[in-house]
């Protein structure tokens, strides 16, 4: 079954009371719109994932754990401010492996994502975020297939001189949407309005979204094969992992800046 075709994009800027801090100054410059994600989430040992994110990021932790997730989605509605959606370009599977980070500026120190990886069936996608968002993204083949409520996902990293990485999963929402409590953990994993990435010289940059709040729904998953968090060289624990999904979320991004005192 094909996807069902996108809902029309709201500006998700005219609500702002549940931003942890004011909106960036100038104006967004990219819309995307995320569907059918499935937050798989694995406490990891805080050494372990501290070997791994470069020394200028800090760890976010959650009472002194951290955490690890992985984060199959389909995109749609990609482009740039004032660009008209194209569907070979603006519609795409992508996957991504994150944890949780803050910048190590004591004024400002805002929470945020660091990926490790991201996976994405669209080549133009790749070589831009790499170029102009200094991100780890790979080629990929994937699929993305609704039946449905049920999501059948796949991918197959393809990228020359990458590491092998393969996905195979089958998911489901369970129960109606709901917004996270402030304080939870679940809240704290997935209320995230900043990015964080590192280049070659350990400059950080941090890359702020926003969104209204996460619809999120109880999840089940069937995992066929998950190879992604090895590839990045995590080791995730023999457990099942913590499941939130959500079917819809309009989303808008600023440029990348350097993390500076000046301005973050």
């Amino acid at each position: 079954m094909p996807p069902s075709r996108p809902a029309k994009f709201q500006d998700p800027t005219g609500r702002l009371d549940h931003r942890p801090w004011p909106l960036p100054a100038g104006p967004w410059i990219m819309q995307q719109q995320w569907r059918d994600l499935l937050f798989m989430h694995w406490p990891v040992p805080v050494d372990a994932m501290r070997a791994l994110v470069p020394p200028a990021l800090e760890l976010d932790l959650f009472d002194g754990v951290a955490w690890v997730a992985v984060v199959p989605f389909r995109m749609t509605g990609v482009r740039p401010r004032g660009v008209p959606s194209l569907p070979w370009i603006s519609a795409f599977p992508e996957l991504n492996v994150r944890t949780y980070v803050r910048s190590r500026e004591p004024r400002n120190p805002k929470p945020g994502v660091y990926f490790f990886s991201l996976e994405a069936a669209n080549a133009l996608a790749v070589w831009a975020a790499r170029t102009f968002f200094k991100l780890p993204y790979f080629n990929a083949e994937m699929t993305c297939d609704l039946d449905g409520e049920q999501i059948n996902y796949r991918s197959t990293r393809t990228h020359r001189q990458a590491a092998p990485a393969r996905f195979a999963s089958t998911y489901r929402p369970t129960g109606a949407p709901y917004l996270a409590n402030p304080g939870t953990l679940e809240h704290w994993l997935t209320e995230r309005y900043s990015l964080y990435t590192v280049d070659e010289r350990g400059q950080a940059y941090i890359g702020e979204i926003h969104h209204e709040p996460w619809p999120l729904q109880r999840a089940e998953a069937e995992i066929e094969c998950n190879e992604m968090g090895l590839a990045s060289g995590i080791m995730l624990p023999d457990r099942p992992p913590l499941l939130h999904f959500a079917r819809h979320l309009d989303v808008v991004v600023w440029p990348l800046r350097a993390v500076t005192a000046e301005n973050t």
